[in-house]
């Protein structure tokens, strides 16, 4: 009998088929559970998984849990479902939060044998649905595991495993504040700035014009309406305070425009410069 554990994907969409692809692919037996039958022979049919339902209740089999569902749904969802884990079972998710969605699902799971542990996979693209699935997006990703005082050891090494199996580039280990405070600031801060920038004009010949600049900067301004409308308000306050930080950082450069500070202007340049080279792969 193989130790491998048996790994259940809940939800297969972008994120949750390449999960799933990308632990099939290394060996694993892999239950996909989507809502809708279709989604399912396409899995199957792809070699995503191993076998699929749309039973949410054959999450029994299953000794990690892999929740891939926006925040709401993914809540309700648990609290529907809590009695089918297996027992000892480990549950973790892909949340873009954290703050109003770790304490709901392990108070929830505190009655029964299963423990949640919460992650966040830094990667994805701007288009959606498992036809678009592939886990190459995770080769060069961060990987963020957000362990809490509830956590075992056993269950962080498990979502270290999943990490090393996907390949991801780096894993971190954060609190649930710093992970929701550097998620405001590193995506969803810059979500808002693509959004805005590409409704700033609506000229109808811009897309005749355009260089790389614009195309860069506004590549997530293509964007599931859904999903980040309800990750921005889980993390409203945060996402405030960045917005308002990047506001005066813009009026600083809009100030020594207007006063034509070139030195100032030239000092920005240079900052920002050598702060990006940090990013650099």
């Amino acid at each position: 009998m193989s130790n491998k554990p048996v790994y259940a994907i809940i939800g297969l969409g972008l994120l949750g088929g390449s999960y799933a692809k990308g632990l099939h692919d290394a060996g694993y037996h892999v239950i996909g559970i989507a809502r809708r039958q279709e989604t399912i022979d396409y899995a199957l049919a792809n070699n995503f998984i191993t076998e699929g339902s749309i039973q949410p209740s054959d999450i029994h089999k299953a000794d990690i849990v892999i929740l891939c569902l926006y925040p709401k749904v993914m809540i309700q969802w648990v609290q529907e479902h809590k009695h089918d884990f297996k027992p000892g079972a480990i549950v973790s998710d892909i949340a873009g939060v954290k703050r109003n969605v770790v304490k709901p699902i392990q108070d929830i799971l505190k009655d029964v044998d299963a423990e949640f542990i919460s992650t966040h996979p830094m990667a994805g693209k701007e288009v959606s649905g498992i036809e678009h699935a592939d886990p190459s997006i995770f080769k060069q990703a961060n990987f963020i595991i957000v362990p809490t005082v509830d956590n075992s050891e056993k269950a962080i090494n498990a979502m270290m495993d999943v990490a090393d199996i996907l390949k991801f580039h780096h894993i971190s280990l954060l609190s649930i504040d710093e992970h929701d405070r550097m998620i405001g600031f590193l995506s969803q801060l810059t979500h808002v700035i693509a959004v805005s920038l590409m409704n700033t004009h609506d000229h109808d010949k811009l897309v005749d014009y355009t260089g790389d600049s614009f195309r860069d900067l506004t590549r997530i301004a293509k964007i599931n309406e859904d999903m980040w409308s309800e990750l921005f308000l889980f993390n409203k306050d945060i996402l405030l305070e960045e917005i308002e930080a990047f506001e005066a950082s813009l009026d600083i450069f809009k100030q020594a425009l207007k006063n034509d500070d070139e030195e100032t202007m030239k000092q920005l340049f240079i900052q920002s410069t050598n702060r990006r080279k940090k990013f650099d792969k």
